[in-house]
Protein backbone atom coordinates (compact mmCIF):
# COMPACT_ATOMS: atom_id res chain seq x y z
CA UNK A 1 0.00 0.00 0.00
CA UNK A 2 1.18 3.50 -0.87
CA UNK A 3 1.34 6.07 2.13
CA UNK A 4 1.47 9.14 0.25
CA UNK A 5 -1.18 9.30 -2.40
CA UNK A 6 -0.46 9.66 -6.04
CA UNK A 7 -1.16 13.22 -7.87
CA UNK A 8 -3.91 12.89 -10.29
CA UNK A 9 -2.63 13.42 -14.15
CA UNK A 10 -4.27 16.61 -13.55
CA UNK A 11 -2.67 17.82 -10.72
CA UNK A 12 0.64 16.27 -12.14
CA UNK A 13 -0.01 18.89 -14.73
CA UNK A 14 -0.59 22.10 -12.38
CA UNK A 15 2.50 21.49 -11.24
CA UNK A 16 5.56 24.08 -11.96
CA UNK A 17 7.75 22.72 -15.10
CA UNK A 18 10.99 22.32 -12.52
CA UNK A 19 8.70 20.61 -9.86
CA UNK A 20 7.49 17.84 -12.46
CA UNK A 21 11.41 16.80 -13.08
CA UNK A 22 11.70 14.40 -10.83
CA UNK A 23 15.17 13.65 -10.95
CA UNK A 24 17.47 17.06 -10.92
CA UNK A 25 21.34 17.05 -10.63
CA UNK A 26 22.24 19.33 -7.77
CA UNK A 27 25.90 19.79 -6.58
CA UNK A 28 26.17 17.08 -4.10
CA UNK A 29 24.51 14.88 -6.20
CA UNK A 30 21.45 13.61 -8.22
CA UNK A 31 18.15 14.36 -6.71
CA UNK A 32 15.56 11.80 -6.63
CA UNK A 33 12.15 14.08 -5.27
CA UNK A 34 9.24 12.11 -6.71
CA UNK A 35 7.47 12.71 -3.48
CA UNK A 36 6.46 16.63 -2.78
CA UNK A 37 5.09 18.51 0.16
CA UNK A 38 6.75 19.20 4.29
CA UNK A 39 4.81 20.01 7.13
CA UNK A 40 7.84 21.54 8.77
CA UNK A 41 7.60 24.79 7.08
CA UNK A 42 10.63 25.97 7.73
CA UNK A 43 10.78 29.80 6.67
CA UNK A 44 14.10 29.47 4.06
CA UNK A 45 12.89 26.32 2.49
CA UNK A 46 14.23 25.70 -1.26
CA UNK A 47 10.44 24.92 -1.93
CA UNK A 48 10.12 28.55 -2.47
CA UNK A 49 11.92 28.34 -5.39
CA UNK A 50 10.23 25.56 -6.75
CA UNK A 51 7.04 27.13 -6.55
CA UNK A 52 5.55 24.53 -4.41
CA UNK A 53 5.26 26.09 -1.08
CA UNK A 54 2.12 25.74 -0.50
CA UNK A 55 2.36 21.75 -0.63
CA UNK A 56 2.56 20.81 3.00
CA UNK A 57 0.55 17.26 2.58
CA UNK A 58 3.34 14.86 0.80
CA UNK A 59 1.94 13.48 -2.45
CA UNK A 60 3.60 11.37 -5.15
CA UNK A 61 4.15 12.14 -8.52
CA UNK A 62 4.63 8.24 -9.61
CA UNK A 63 5.58 5.14 -7.64
CA UNK A 64 9.00 4.34 -5.98
CA UNK A 65 9.63 1.22 -8.49
CA UNK A 66 9.29 3.52 -11.36
CA UNK A 67 11.13 6.66 -9.84
CA UNK A 68 13.87 4.48 -9.54
CA UNK A 69 13.95 3.45 -12.59
CA UNK A 70 14.01 6.88 -14.19
CA UNK A 71 16.90 7.60 -11.78
CA UNK A 72 19.23 5.17 -12.71
CA UNK A 73 18.83 5.37 -16.38
CA UNK A 74 18.96 8.72 -16.48
CA UNK A 75 21.25 10.45 -18.59
CA UNK A 76 23.52 11.96 -15.71
CA UNK A 77 23.35 8.50 -13.16
CA UNK A 78 27.11 6.54 -13.75
CA UNK A 79 27.00 3.21 -11.66
CA UNK A 80 29.15 3.25 -8.46
CA UNK A 81 30.24 6.94 -9.21
CA UNK A 82 27.21 9.32 -9.29
CA UNK A 83 26.40 10.70 -5.57
CA UNK A 84 22.44 9.97 -5.35
CA UNK A 85 20.29 12.39 -3.14
CA UNK A 86 16.68 11.34 -1.78
CA UNK A 87 14.13 13.72 -1.17
CA UNK A 88 16.39 16.86 -0.02
CA UNK A 89 14.37 18.92 -2.71
CA UNK A 90 10.58 18.84 -1.33
CA UNK A 91 9.80 16.79 1.22
CA UNK A 92 11.99 15.33 4.23
CA UNK A 93 13.08 11.72 3.92
CA UNK A 94 11.65 10.66 7.71
CA UNK A 95 8.37 12.52 7.05
CA UNK A 96 6.57 9.07 8.81
CA UNK A 97 4.18 9.38 5.38
CA UNK A 98 7.31 9.37 3.12
CA UNK A 99 9.43 6.62 5.46
CA UNK A 100 8.17 3.84 3.42
CA UNK A 101 9.01 5.82 0.37
CA UNK A 102 12.60 6.38 1.57
CA UNK A 103 13.65 2.75 2.25
CA UNK A 104 12.08 1.50 -0.78
CA UNK A 105 14.25 3.60 -2.78
CA UNK A 106 17.01 2.86 -0.59
CA UNK A 107 16.82 -1.18 -0.91
CA UNK A 108 15.85 -0.96 -4.55
CA UNK A 109 18.95 1.05 -5.09
CA UNK A 110 20.84 -1.59 -2.74
CA UNK A 111 19.57 -5.09 -4.00
CA UNK A 112 20.96 -3.51 -7.93
CA UNK A 113 24.58 -3.61 -6.22
CA UNK A 114 25.30 -0.07 -6.71
CA UNK A 115 28.32 1.37 -4.53
CA UNK A 116 26.76 4.75 -5.24
CA UNK A 117 27.17 7.17 -2.34
CA UNK A 118 23.44 8.27 -1.26
CA UNK A 119 22.93 11.08 0.71
CA UNK A 120 19.59 11.05 3.25
CA UNK A 121 19.24 14.47 4.46
CA UNK A 122 16.75 14.71 7.82
CA UNK A 123 15.34 16.90 10.78
CA UNK A 124 12.78 14.80 11.38
CA UNK A 125 12.88 11.18 14.38
CA UNK A 126 14.63 8.56 13.59
CA UNK A 127 14.29 5.51 15.25
CA UNK A 128 16.46 2.35 16.21
CA UNK A 129 14.09 0.29 14.00
CA UNK A 130 15.19 2.76 10.88
CA UNK A 131 18.67 2.10 11.89
CA UNK A 132 19.00 -1.85 11.46
CA UNK A 133 16.54 -1.42 8.78
CA UNK A 134 19.78 0.96 7.13
CA UNK A 135 22.19 -1.33 8.84
CA UNK A 136 21.11 -3.93 6.60
CA UNK A 137 21.87 -2.30 3.25
CA UNK A 138 24.95 -3.80 2.39
CA UNK A 139 26.09 -2.21 -1.09
CA UNK A 140 24.80 1.56 -1.27
CA UNK A 141 27.00 4.21 0.90
CA UNK A 142 24.84 5.71 2.68
CA UNK A 143 25.20 8.51 4.68
CA UNK A 144 22.36 10.49 6.96
CA UNK A 145 22.71 13.71 7.28
CA UNK A 146 21.02 15.79 10.30
CA UNK A 147 19.82 19.24 9.83
CA UNK A 148 20.36 21.27 12.82
CA UNK A 149 20.04 24.99 13.16
CA UNK A 150 19.67 25.67 16.80
CA UNK A 151 16.93 28.66 15.77
CA UNK A 152 14.55 29.09 18.38
CA UNK A 153 11.93 31.51 16.66
CA UNK A 154 9.58 29.32 15.45
CA UNK A 155 8.31 31.37 12.78
CA UNK A 156 11.51 31.05 11.14
CA UNK A 157 11.41 27.38 11.91
CA UNK A 158 8.46 26.01 13.71
CA UNK A 159 9.94 22.36 13.72
CA UNK A 160 12.46 22.40 16.64
CA UNK A 161 16.28 21.66 16.33
CA UNK A 162 16.00 19.22 19.59
CA UNK A 163 14.09 16.13 17.44
CA UNK A 164 17.11 16.29 14.99
CA UNK A 165 19.62 16.27 18.26
CA UNK A 166 17.84 13.15 19.42
CA UNK A 167 18.00 11.33 15.87
CA UNK A 168 21.92 11.96 15.16
CA UNK A 169 22.65 10.79 18.66
CA UNK A 170 20.43 7.39 18.35
CA UNK A 171 21.71 7.23 14.58
CA UNK A 172 25.18 7.89 15.02
CA UNK A 173 25.12 5.66 18.24
CA UNK A 174 24.22 2.36 16.26
CA UNK A 175 25.93 3.55 13.25
CA UNK A 176 27.46 -0.21 11.60
CA UNK A 177 27.35 0.10 7.74
CA UNK A 178 25.79 3.70 7.61
CA UNK A 179 27.37 7.10 8.69
CA UNK A 180 26.16 10.11 10.13
CA UNK A 181 26.87 13.97 9.49
CA UNK A 182 26.20 16.60 11.88
CA UNK A 183 24.73 19.23 9.66
CA UNK A 184 25.10 22.79 11.12
CA UNK A 185 22.71 24.83 9.08
CA UNK A 186 21.12 27.40 8.07
CA UNK A 187 23.70 29.73 10.10
CA UNK A 188 22.99 33.02 10.35
CA UNK A 189 24.24 35.72 12.08
CA UNK A 190 21.93 37.47 14.99
CA UNK A 191 20.16 34.75 14.22
CA UNK A 192 21.82 30.91 15.94
CA UNK A 193 25.19 32.49 16.16
CA UNK A 194 25.78 33.00 20.31
CA UNK A 195 28.90 31.21 22.05
CA UNK A 196 25.73 29.17 23.35
CA UNK A 197 24.91 28.05 20.08
CA UNK A 198 28.65 27.46 18.96
CA UNK A 199 29.25 25.84 22.32
CA UNK A 200 26.45 23.21 21.35
CA UNK A 201 27.68 22.47 17.69
CA UNK A 202 30.88 21.92 19.03
CA UNK A 203 29.18 19.19 21.43
CA UNK A 204 26.99 17.69 18.86
CA UNK A 205 29.87 17.90 16.70
CA UNK A 206 31.78 15.15 18.63
CA UNK A 207 28.72 12.41 18.38
CA UNK A 208 28.39 12.70 14.42
CA UNK A 209 31.39 10.72 12.30
CA UNK A 210 31.96 14.47 10.76
CA UNK A 211 30.47 18.46 10.39
CA UNK A 212 29.48 20.05 7.80
CA UNK A 213 28.84 24.16 8.47
CA UNK A 214 27.05 26.39 5.80
CA UNK A 215 25.19 29.48 5.17
CA UNK A 216 21.74 30.58 4.04
CA UNK A 217 20.69 30.26 0.39
CA UNK A 218 18.70 33.88 0.08
CA UNK A 219 17.19 33.72 -2.83
CA UNK A 220 14.44 36.33 -4.41
CA UNK A 221 11.42 33.89 -3.61
CA UNK A 222 12.42 33.28 -0.03
CA UNK A 223 13.19 37.63 0.64
CA UNK A 224 9.99 38.02 -0.81
CA UNK A 225 8.31 35.08 1.46
CA UNK A 226 10.39 36.99 4.54
CA UNK A 227 8.84 40.39 3.60
CA UNK A 228 5.26 39.06 2.89
CA UNK A 229 4.92 37.75 6.49
CA UNK A 230 7.19 40.45 8.25
CA UNK A 231 10.25 37.98 9.02
CA UNK A 232 13.14 39.53 10.28
CA UNK A 233 15.53 40.10 7.21
CA UNK A 234 18.77 38.60 7.62
CA UNK A 235 20.27 40.21 4.80
CA UNK A 236 19.77 43.38 2.68
CA UNK A 237 20.69 41.43 -0.88
CA UNK A 238 19.96 38.32 -2.01
CA UNK A 239 22.59 35.86 -3.65
CA UNK A 240 22.94 32.60 -5.78
CA UNK A 241 25.13 31.18 -3.37
CA UNK A 242 24.87 30.54 0.31
CA UNK A 243 25.89 33.13 2.17
CA UNK A 244 28.73 32.79 4.89
CA UNK A 245 30.15 35.72 6.39
CA UNK A 246 33.72 35.99 7.20
CA UNK A 247 33.68 37.01 10.71
CA UNK A 248 30.80 34.15 11.28
CA UNK A 249 33.36 31.50 9.75
CA UNK A 250 36.35 33.11 11.49
CA UNK A 251 34.40 32.31 14.84
CA UNK A 252 33.26 28.89 14.16
CA UNK A 253 36.71 27.94 13.26
CA UNK A 254 38.12 29.44 16.30
CA UNK A 255 35.38 27.47 18.27
CA UNK A 256 36.31 24.21 17.09
CA UNK A 257 39.41 24.66 17.47
CA UNK A 258 39.65 25.81 20.96
CA UNK A 259 36.88 23.07 22.22
CA UNK A 260 38.98 20.01 20.49
CA UNK A 261 35.23 19.55 18.18
CA UNK A 262 34.93 16.93 15.70
CA UNK A 263 36.05 16.53 12.39
CA UNK A 264 34.32 19.62 10.63
CA UNK A 265 34.63 20.28 7.04
CA UNK A 266 32.93 23.41 4.46
CA UNK A 267 31.71 21.15 1.65
CA UNK A 268 29.66 18.54 2.21
CA UNK A 269 31.05 16.03 -0.59
CA UNK A 270 34.01 16.58 1.93
CA UNK A 271 32.30 15.33 4.89
CA UNK A 272 30.92 12.43 2.87
CA UNK A 273 33.89 11.48 1.84
CA UNK A 274 35.92 11.22 4.78
CA UNK A 275 32.98 9.48 6.87
CA UNK A 276 33.06 6.38 4.18
CA UNK A 277 37.68 6.90 3.80
CA UNK A 278 37.12 7.38 0.45
CA UNK A 279 38.67 10.61 -1.53
CA UNK A 280 36.55 13.83 -2.30
CA UNK A 281 34.55 13.03 -5.52
CA UNK A 282 33.99 16.71 -5.92
CA UNK A 283 37.65 17.43 -6.31
CA UNK A 284 38.18 20.12 -3.96
CA UNK A 285 41.48 18.78 -3.15
CA UNK A 286 42.66 21.06 -6.62
CA UNK A 287 41.65 24.38 -4.39
CA UNK A 288 43.13 23.03 -0.89
CA UNK A 289 44.11 26.60 -0.19
CA UNK A 290 40.96 27.45 0.33
CA UNK A 291 39.35 24.46 1.85
CA UNK A 292 41.88 22.07 3.14
CA UNK A 293 43.16 23.89 5.72
CA UNK A 294 40.67 22.58 8.15
CA UNK A 295 40.72 18.57 7.15
CA UNK A 296 42.02 15.80 9.02
CA UNK A 297 45.62 15.19 7.59
CA UNK A 298 44.47 11.37 6.53
CA UNK A 299 41.79 12.93 4.78
CA UNK A 300 44.02 15.19 2.86
CA UNK A 301 46.58 12.57 2.04
CA UNK A 302 43.91 10.42 -0.01
CA UNK A 303 42.15 12.95 -1.40
CA UNK A 304 45.83 14.04 -2.64
CA UNK A 305 46.83 10.40 -3.87
CA UNK A 306 43.55 10.37 -5.92
CA UNK A 307 44.17 14.13 -7.55
CA UNK A 308 44.23 13.84 -11.31
CA UNK A 309 44.30 17.06 -13.83
CA UNK A 310 42.41 15.77 -16.68
CA UNK A 311 43.49 16.15 -20.40
CA UNK A 312 41.20 18.41 -22.32
CA UNK A 313 40.88 15.48 -25.19
CA UNK A 314 39.58 13.69 -22.00
CA UNK A 315 37.36 16.37 -20.78
CA UNK A 316 35.76 16.72 -24.27
CA UNK A 317 35.13 13.15 -24.50
CA UNK A 318 33.01 13.24 -21.49
CA UNK A 319 31.31 16.33 -22.75
CA UNK A 320 30.36 14.14 -26.24
CA UNK A 321 28.06 11.78 -24.02
CA UNK A 322 25.40 14.70 -23.04
CA UNK A 323 23.24 16.40 -26.25
CA UNK A 324 23.46 19.60 -23.91
CA UNK A 325 27.47 19.77 -23.53
CA UNK A 326 27.60 19.40 -27.32
CA UNK A 327 28.73 23.66 -27.26
CA UNK A 328 31.09 23.06 -24.62
CA UNK A 329 34.39 25.37 -24.16
CA UNK A 330 37.56 24.20 -22.63
CA UNK A 331 38.68 27.88 -21.26
CA UNK A 332 41.91 26.67 -19.06
CA UNK A 333 42.76 23.77 -17.01
CA UNK A 334 45.05 24.46 -14.01
CA UNK A 335 46.12 22.28 -11.06
CA UNK A 336 43.04 23.83 -9.27
CA UNK A 337 40.15 23.12 -12.06
CA UNK A 338 38.83 23.20 -15.40
CA UNK A 339 37.18 26.84 -16.43
CA UNK A 340 34.37 25.63 -19.11
CA UNK A 341 31.82 28.12 -21.37
CA UNK A 342 28.97 27.14 -23.44
CA UNK A 343 26.67 24.84 -20.76
CA UNK A 344 23.25 26.29 -20.21
CA UNK A 345 22.61 25.39 -16.82
CA UNK A 346 24.49 23.84 -13.61
CA UNK A 347 23.93 20.18 -14.39
CA UNK A 348 25.96 18.66 -16.70
CA UNK A 349 28.61 20.52 -14.90
CA UNK A 350 28.12 18.46 -12.12
CA UNK A 351 28.18 15.44 -14.31
CA UNK A 352 31.67 16.39 -15.84
CA UNK A 353 32.85 16.94 -11.76
CA UNK A 354 31.40 13.65 -10.73
CA UNK A 355 33.02 11.94 -13.95
CA UNK A 356 36.37 13.21 -13.15
CA UNK A 357 36.98 13.49 -9.77
CA UNK A 358 37.91 17.34 -10.65
CA UNK A 359 36.46 21.03 -9.83
CA UNK A 360 34.73 22.31 -13.46
CA UNK A 361 33.76 25.66 -12.81
CA UNK A 362 31.57 27.81 -15.12
CA UNK A 363 33.54 31.25 -16.65
CA UNK A 364 30.17 33.09 -15.64
CA UNK A 365 30.57 32.36 -11.96
CA UNK A 366 33.89 32.80 -11.06
CA UNK A 367 34.51 31.99 -7.70
CA UNK A 368 36.61 34.41 -5.38
CA UNK A 369 39.55 34.12 -3.60
CA UNK A 370 38.83 32.74 0.22
CA UNK A 371 34.58 32.63 -0.54
CA UNK A 372 34.81 28.74 -0.73
CA UNK A 373 32.67 29.04 -3.71
CA UNK A 374 30.16 31.34 -1.09
CA UNK A 375 28.52 34.35 -1.82
CA UNK A 376 30.11 37.71 -1.38
CA UNK A 377 28.18 39.07 1.18
CA UNK A 378 29.93 39.53 4.61
CA UNK A 379 33.25 39.38 2.61
CA UNK A 380 35.69 42.03 1.64
CA UNK A 381 35.20 42.44 -2.13
CA UNK A 382 37.53 45.61 -2.43
CA UNK A 383 39.73 42.45 -3.29
CA UNK A 384 38.55 41.11 -6.53
CA UNK A 385 41.00 38.87 -7.77
CA UNK A 386 39.50 36.35 -8.62
CA UNK A 387 40.65 32.63 -8.43
CA UNK A 388 39.41 29.00 -9.43
CA UNK A 389 38.21 28.22 -6.68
Amino acid sequence: MTPVPLLTADQLAKLPARARDVVEYRKSGLSLNHIQGCPADCSYCIRHTYGIWDMREPRALMSDAEAVEQLVNHRYFQPHVTPIQVFNRATDPFVPKVKAHTFAVLEDLDRRGLGNHVLVITRYRVTPEDCARLNALTSIKVTLLFTYSGIADRRLEPFPSEVAETSLRTAAALARSYRTVFYWRPLVPGINDTSEHLAKAVELSRIAHATVFTGLFYRDEIAQYYRDNGLPEPYDETARRKIVPEALERRILDAFADSNGGPLFRKTSCAVSFVHELPDYNGHYGIRSELCDICPLQQVKLCAQAHRVPAEDTLRSIATRLPEAQELRVIDISEQAAIVAGLDDEQPRYYLQHALGFQIHDQRHPHRSRRHGRADIGWDTTDATKAST
